[in-house]
């Protein structure tokens, strides 16, 4: 039986400052370096990690505005607008970049990112004025991806702060040194939702990833110190094991996806958060935010490119959900069950 969630309300913005055409090349086999390879099918998406979130919220029927950065008639824009998508808009000069991903048969995946589209103050200024516009009265905002060239490190972090004052919830999904500027400026900067992944998670606690997908203690000791930094959820993806939801009320479940065929992950981790968020619409406690999330993920990855899953190719209920750690995580003493849900 399966246990899809219904969105009943609120609007969700994303930005997505760094959009890209996704072109997915399929390999015949393993690449191989300096040899001509001839290729399978090609897919080409609009992407981006808040344009994947949006694609897969809107593909439930949920209300959904997608910012960006992009000529009117830039393919992107034409792409999102064939797919009735609704756009806000910041035009710039320059075309939208091009993403690469090369795809070998057993699932192996090679991302070729172009840098993307320069941009100046006055385009900066006026994104997050197309975020605040529909932010206001809206259930949630995302803020997913790399920044673009001329982007301040600590952007998403001015983002967070200046969106307060609109009573949405703000999710961010991004790595590297954004998520790193993020999480140094403060409580007052924290998002109440963050997900990142294994590498993502390591970066943040100045450890190997190994470390964090090997020691547990390690791995809750890195949760934790989000927590303290003012980080509300963390929803921790763990690619082909799962994921994990720790609140900072002290809850904390995993959850294990579906057997699946592996075609693609481009994009799954963007359809997660999709999945946790269109949850949360349904009035979801946790355990099915994750649920759904880890449904949603892996859905994703047995599509081709970076396609977005719809309602019917997510089962949630093919998703097992447990108080604790993951059975890959969790040390040779049970662990303690996960706090009350206070929501």
């Amino acid at each position: 039986m399966r246990t899809d969630p219904v969105a009943t309300g609120g609007r969700v913005v994303t930005l997505t400052a760094n959009p890209s055409l996704d072109r997915t090349l399929d390999l015949p086999g393993p690449l191989e370096r300096g040899t001509v390879t001839r290729l399978g099918v090609s897919h080409t998406e609009p992407g981006g990690k808040g344009v994947n979130v949006s694609r897969a919220i809107a593909a439930a029927g949920a209300d959904v505005v997608s910012v960006l950065p992009a000529a009117e008639g830039d393919p992107i824009v034409q792409a999102l607008q064939t797919l009735g998508l609704p756009l806000a808009t910041v035009p710039i000069g320059a075309p939208v970049r091009t993403n690469y991903t090369l795809t070998e048969p057993d699932g192996t995946t090679t991302k070729l990112n172009e840098p993307g589209a320069q941009l100046d103050a006055t385009t900066l200024a006026a994104l997050e004025a197309a975020v605040h516009e529909h932010a206001v009265g809206a259930r949630w905002v995302v803020l997913s991806g790399s920044l673009p060239p001329g982007a301040p490190l600590d952007w998403y972090a001015t983002l967070v702060r200046s969106l307060r004052g609109t009573g949405a919830r703000i999710a961010v999904d991004t790595s590297e040194a954004p998520l790193l500027a993020l999480l140094a400026a403060g409580p007052d900067a924290a998002p109440d939702l963050l997900k990142p992944n294994t590498e993502e998670l390591a970066q943040l606690a100045g450890v190997s990833e190994e470390t964090v997908t090997s020691d547990p203690a390690a791995a809750l000791a890195a949760v934790a110190a989000l927590h303290e930094r003012g980080v509300a959820e963390v929803l921790l993806t763990l690619g082909a094991d799962g994921a994990l939801l720790s609140t900072a009320d002290g809850g904390l479940w995993s959850a294990r996806p579906p057997r699946i065929t592996v075609r693609s992950t481009v994009g799954a981790g963007d359809s997660s958060l999709a999945g946790y968020v269109l949850a949360d619409l349904a009035g979801l406690d946790p355990a099915g935010r994750l649920r759904t999330a880890v449904a949603y993920g892996a859905a994703s990855a047995s599509l081709p490119g970076s396609a977005v899953p719809t309602p019917a190719q997510a089962d949630p209920a093919a998703v097992t959900v447990a108080p604790g750690l993951p059975a890959h995580l969790a040390p040779a003493e049970a662990i303690p069950a996960a706090g009350a849900d206070a929501r």
